[in-house]
């Protein structure tokens, strides 16, 4: 896999387009595209136009939460670098910091129109999950988010040059390509939602939400501990690992809790 020879699509005079931008924003249509489809679709309590009113606030805090997360982590550098924490289309947005935003402006707008949160939880989760997917390509441009050196074929490693390659590595070429797995990870889990958990859930909101925080967290899992870039460890462990674990937990209990509120699961 060879790396792109420039991040820039565009320029005009003092302004450039980013590969990166242009993806984030392409993966914000299309996963509120999905979104709404599957509202039409499957969702009967969901209202595409109200999909549309929220949409902009839960954008905003997902973005928010995404920079915040990241710039948190990595605070030693940005407190140093203030100009550049609000240089986003140059990467550095956390997942985790999106999810924690994006639900957080989701409950406030569910509060605000008297909104069933859970439902509308699940069907922002498919587009979420294509939005992820979609947006790991902007990784990609930005050549950022790679992996420890890889032995693989090069049609599967990426060619990283010398110049974005981490301390320590620079005779090293070629790298795993983290974000592509990520991303074929993401398509795994969506169509394990749409083709499973969606029937086997269809009374109880909530579970498909549930469902992809846990599943989505495993592949992170399973996936960080061979990424070169996290910004912060905890006894050995990337914080990232630490969340995802947490994540996973907590979706498993709030799985139980969602089907036991709903009396689809009794306790004696």
């Amino acid at each position: 896999m060879i790396s792109p020879q420039s991040s820039i699509i565009l320029s005009v005079g003092s302004f450039s387009l980013k590969y990166y931008s242009l993806t984030m924003l392409g993966a914000i249509l299309c996963g509120c595209g999905l979104s709404c489809f599957l509202a039409r679709k499957f969702y009967r309590n969901v209202s595409v136009e109200r999909i549309f009113d929220i949409l902009p606030m839960i954008v905003i805090c997902a973005i928010l939460g995404a920079r915040l997360y990241y710039v948190l982590l990595d605070f030693e550098y940005y407190s140093k670098h203030l100009i550049e924490i609000f240089m986003i289309w140059n990467g550095g947005l956390s997942i985790h910091g999106a999810l924690i935003g994006g639900f957080l402006g989701g409950l406030y707008c569910a509060r605000k129109y008297s909104l069933p949160i859970w439902d509308y939880a699940d069907v922002f989760s498919y587009g979420l999950l294509l939005g992820q997917a979609i947006g790991r390509v902007g990784n990609f441009f930005n050549i950022e988010a790679f992996g420890k050196p890889c032995s693989f074929s090069e049609l599967i490693c990426m060619y990283v040059p010398q110049y974005k390659r981490p301390l320590g590595y620079w005779d090293i070429e070629y790298y795993h390509p983290t974000f592509l797995y990520e991303a074929i990870w993401n398509i795994f889990v969506l169509g394990i939602l749409y083709f499973f958990i969606r029937r086997c859930s269809d009374k109880v909101s909530g579970v498909v939400f549930f469902s992809y925080l846990a599943l989505y967290s495993l592949g992170r899992l399973l996936i960080e501990h061979i990424r070169l870039d996290s910004v912060l460890n905890v006894g050995g462990w990337h914080v990232a690992e630490i969340v995802s674990v947490f994540v996973i937990v907590l979706s498993i209990i709030m799985i139980f809790v969602r089907f036991y509120q709903v009396g689809v699961l009794k306790f004696r």
